[in-house]
């Protein structure tokens, strides 16, 4: 590929899911940006935790918190291609931002060579604009069935021919050989770009592996940079593989005695909504074969296939647990979990391939129609409009969001602006917006109606902002990683 600017680049790969590439190339997009101009860029992601960036493009979540952490506006170019599984094996094709088609993995691969068209132009505009792009692989790196069609870890890395550095989890265990034998998997015009390796999450005292560090130097001539900490950090987490992990918070530390309740939807998306409610009360997330308990809230999340979900719904029984809450809970729908709390959903074919009208939980007066195969896509600030016992102190106030959602839903009652749904009681809310409680005077009033209710105290939030928590995790980095030699694999290009 031609560089019209010679951007230089980093290419930071793993040895399986979930080893931390995501938070890692975070950290290094906020240090590197205090020298260089930074774009983070990850060619294909796989997630159903999305970002609407300004001009209304949807780009995985991840790319949109690397960008923030580097201080540049997020944009489609960081991440060309996202695929946001709707199950059977389908998979929604966002490019550049933009629906692009419904496929099955087989006929995603048949286009493979136009999806490799779509990253080089992601770059080359990248690197018209930018110093340094800092690149994130995906899954494991050594996907040797994948290689011939494989665009975001063997593709990116010979199209940009980027030094690497390949991150292992020591916390799953193997890590020597996870990382040996990747770098032994590795095609040889890939492997000999590998500069460096780094451990993550581990837990102890980092000279205890101070020997195997040294074998592995000495077996692969490849140097390890460093070993990174098991650290909990306040930065949305990426993917599907986070969201298997979470469970109700274990130690109580300094938090409201509030029980809020997440149904985990087989097609769960952008569960990174309630990270922010994580610090502040007690939040699990439950299966539908699960007893849903007496929760002081109960939450209804996004998803990928609305009425897929809510058909589940309402075969496991979940459905008449969620409506006996009804008067003893504050239920919210967020997105796909908005549309259920309806009367009725009409869809013409385009969510579940049939025309066909649906029952909804009957918690909330409105109807929603999927009419077409069209996604609104956009950033929002709205007013405050509703009343009731959760919002009456914070009425007229705004509030921001984004929404990313097909369908259109008529309501008589309106919660944030001309969006959303409330009912007479106030309690059973309903909203298109994403990002409602990283709104701290929404998380304020949802505490205080829940902690007066049950009769207990209410402790306010200690506010960790987003640039504390990316100095936090650079300040990890920096001080557990090499960073002179990361500066060098940069320079030495």
């Amino acid at each position: 590929m031609e560089n019209k600017k010679n951007a230089r680049k980093l290419l930071v790969l793993g040895t399986a899911s979930d080893v931390g590439k995501s938070i890692i190339v975070t950290g290094l997009c906020r240090i590197l940006s205090r020298k260089y101009r930074v774009a983070p860029f990850k060619a294909q992601n796989m997630s159903l935790n999305s970002w609407i960036t300004k001009d209304g493009k949807e780009i995985g979540i991840a790319q949109a918190i690397q960008a923030k952490a580097a201080g540049v506006d997020p944009t489609a170019d960081m991440n060309p291609v996202l695929l946001k599984p709707k199950g059977d094996r389908t998979s929604q094709v966002i490019v550049l931002g933009e629906p692009y088609a419904d496929k099955s993995a087989g006929n995603y691969y048949d286009s493979i060579e136009e999806m490799h068209g779509v990253l080089r132009g992601a770059l080359e505009r990248l690197e018209s604009e930018y110093d340094l792009i800092v690149m994130e692989g995906a899954g494991g790196a050594a996907e040797i069935n994948l290689y011939d069609r494989d665009i975001v870890n063997i593709g990116t890395a010979r199209i940009t021919q980027a030094p690497i550095i390949l991150i292992g989890d020591i916390e799953s265990g193997g890590v020597f050989a996870s990382l040996y034998g990747t770098k032994a998997l590795l095609p040889e015009d890939v492997s000999k770009n590998l500069k460096a390796f780094v451990i993550n999450k581990f837990r102890g005292d980092p000279a205890i592996l101070e020997p195997g560090l040294k074998q592995l130097e000495d077996i692969t001539g490849v140097p390890v940079l460093g070993v990174l900490p098991y650290s909990k950090l306040q930065i949305p987490s990426e993917d599907s593989m986070a969201i298997r992990k979470k469970k109700g918070r274990e130690e109580k530390e300094d938090i409201n005695d509030v029980d809020i309740a997440v149904i985990r939807l087989p097609r769960i998306s952008n569960f990174t909504d309630f990270e922010p409610l994580e610090r502040i009360a007690n939040v699990r997330y439950v299966d539908l074969d699960d007893e849903l308990g007496n929760p002081d809230c109960l939450i209804i999340p996004g998803t990928k296939n609305t009425v897929s979900d809510l058909q589940d719904l309402q075969k496991s029984g979940m459905d008449k647990q969620i409506k006996d809450l009804k008067d003893r809970a504050a239920i919210f729908g967020i997105c796909g979990g908005y549309q259920m709390l309806g009367k009725v959903i009409h869809d013409s074919g385009v969510e579940n391939g049939v025309e066909a009208d649906y029952e909804g939980l009957g918690l909330l007066e409105t109807e929603t129609s999927f009419g077409e195969y069209k996604k609104k896509t956009v950033q929002v600030k709205k007013e405050i409009v509703a009343d009731g016992p959760i919002f009456k102190n914070i009425r007229g106030a705004e509030i921001q969001g984004y929404e990313i959602h097909m369908g259109a839903t008529k309501t008589p009652r309106n919660v944030f602006g001309d969006d959303g749904s409330i009912d007479e009681s106030g309690t059973v809310v309903g909203t298109y917006l994403h990002g409602l409680f990283e709104n701290e005077n929404i998380r304020h009033a949802l505490m205080i109606y829940l902690t007066e209710k049950k009769g207990v105290d209410y402790h306010p939030e200690t506010v960790t902002t987003e640039d504390e928590a990316y100095e936090e995790l650079a300040q990890i980095i920096e001080n557990c990683l090499d960073m002179d030699r990361i500066y060098e694999l940069i320079e030495d290009q």
